[in-house]
């Protein structure tokens, strides 16, 4: 398995302040600095981006690693960067001879308010591993079946080998974070009781580790709630008859097939649901990891400051290889002030256009480039604002060339 570095970056969050009314333009410059263990300065030549409102400005840094924006309009900005290391140009930059495919440099301030002239803002970034299995597809949304009644059993979790080699995913865990509409626990709150070392689960599935499970590159791991196939309900379903594995629903009320594999139930905060519990409107945030420990041991919690009610499972954070932040979007916009994973996990979000969902949005990972057996390599900058993009139309085990 291969060794992620995680830094965690500062995050400048400033109070919901509308400037969309000002007509004095301003300058923004944002300077970065470089992750910790570079023994090389690597300023220049980098590509900022400022987002806001679907709309995307964008400059590169001079040799001080500074990026210029002129003429902004005072509001609220996602500010983002990232770039890739081949393993030479990582060894070269750390002098760790560690054997690496590669890494991602990344750095993100979310919801960020320029509001006026500033000296600079500061972008830390941070540096992370290039990892093999990575979660690469979700479809939470649901759909109305063609009576317009909601429809929920066709929902499914993909994951994705970025590696030139086969990956065995066997003993893989699949971790649902905690989703209710009042937050069990903030991130302040984590801060404040577990010291940032922990994520609140309210579901977690194995991936069996009787026998080897091996990915090809570029290949996928397809798990679904329903494996048959959805296409008869509407056009907007897929089939899910080739799923790798299923979340049995021991209730009876969700249709399975006895030939695809079961997941391994380790734990779930509803004593009735065993299958997936993926909310058609998030947030449906989810990470995978590995361990030896044993996962039905894992200490539980009540929300914070209560002593009674619903529990969740406290997840060491140094166990996850991969998360994906997935909020809901209102009609006031993202509930980004909802994150439950922290920055070094996933620096950013990502989310269906619909607020209530029923409109078979897909959220999936972009491709950036191409390996050279051919397979697609698919964004990974440790920022879902950056890596995943929303479809209606693609399908299990695609992805965008």
């Amino acid at each position: 398995m291969k060794r992620i570095l995680y830094f965690l970056l500062p995050l400048y969050l400033a109070s919901c302040v509308d400037y969309g009314d000002a007509t004095q333009e301003v300058t923004a410059r944002v300077k970065l600095t470089m992750p910790a263990e570079f023994n090389a300065t690597d300023n220049e030549g980098h590509e900022i981006r400022l987002m806001q409102g679907g709309k995307t400005l964008t400059a590169v840094t001079d040799a001080q690693g500074i990026a210029t924006f002129t003429g902004i309009i005072p509001d609220v900005y996602d500010v983002s960067c990232s770039w890739e290391l081949t393993a030479e140009e990582y060894q070269q930059m750390t002098g760790d001879n560690q054997v690496v495919s590669g890494c991602t440099v990344s750095g993100s301030l979310n919801s960020y308010l320029i509001k006026e002239e500033e000296d600079v803002i500061i972008l830390a970034t941070n540096l992370s591993i290039n990892r093999d299995i990575i979660i690469g597809k979700i479809y939470y949304a649901g759909s109305k079946d063609l009576n317009n009644r909601t429809y929920m059993a066709g929902k499914y979790l993909e994951l994705y080998n970025q590696s030139d080699n086969e990956v065995d995913v066997s003993g893989l865990y699949i971790g649902l974070v905690e989703a209710e509409s009042t937050q069990a626990y903030t991130l302040e709150n984590l801060h404040e009781v577990y010291e940032d070392s922990v994520v609140l689960l309210k579901q977690i599935f194995r991936i069996p580790a009787d026998a080897n499970h091996l990915v090809a590159p570029g290949g996928t791991v397809l798990i679904v709630n329903s494996a048959i196939d959805h296409t008869p309900n509407n056009d907007m379903e897929s089939s899910l008859l080739d799923a790798d594995f299923e979340a049995k629903d021991a209730s009876g009320k969700m249709q399975n097939n006895p030939t695809t594999p079961a997941l391994d139930l380790i734990y779930t905060m509803y004593p009735s649901v065993s299958n997936l519990n993926l909310v058609q409107s998030g947030p449906c945030s989810i990470v995978i990891f590995r361990t030896d420990e044993d996962m039905t041991a894992l200490p539980k919690t009540y929300p914070y400051g209560k002593t009674s009610g619903s529990q969740w499972a406290l997840l060491p954070k140094r166990y996850i290889i991969d998360g994906v932040e997935v909020l809901r979007n209102k009609n006031t916009g993202i509930e980004v002030s909802s994150k439950r994973l922290y920055d070094d996990i996933d620096a950013g979000y990502t989310n269906i256009n619909a607020v209530n969902g029923w409109t078979g949005e897909i959220v999936y990972r972009k491709t950036s480039k191409t390996a050279t057996d051919g397979h697609p390599i698919l964004t990974d900058t440790n920022n879902s604002s950056n890596d995943f993009q929303v479809s209606t139309t693609i399908k299990p085990r695609e992805y965008d060339k």
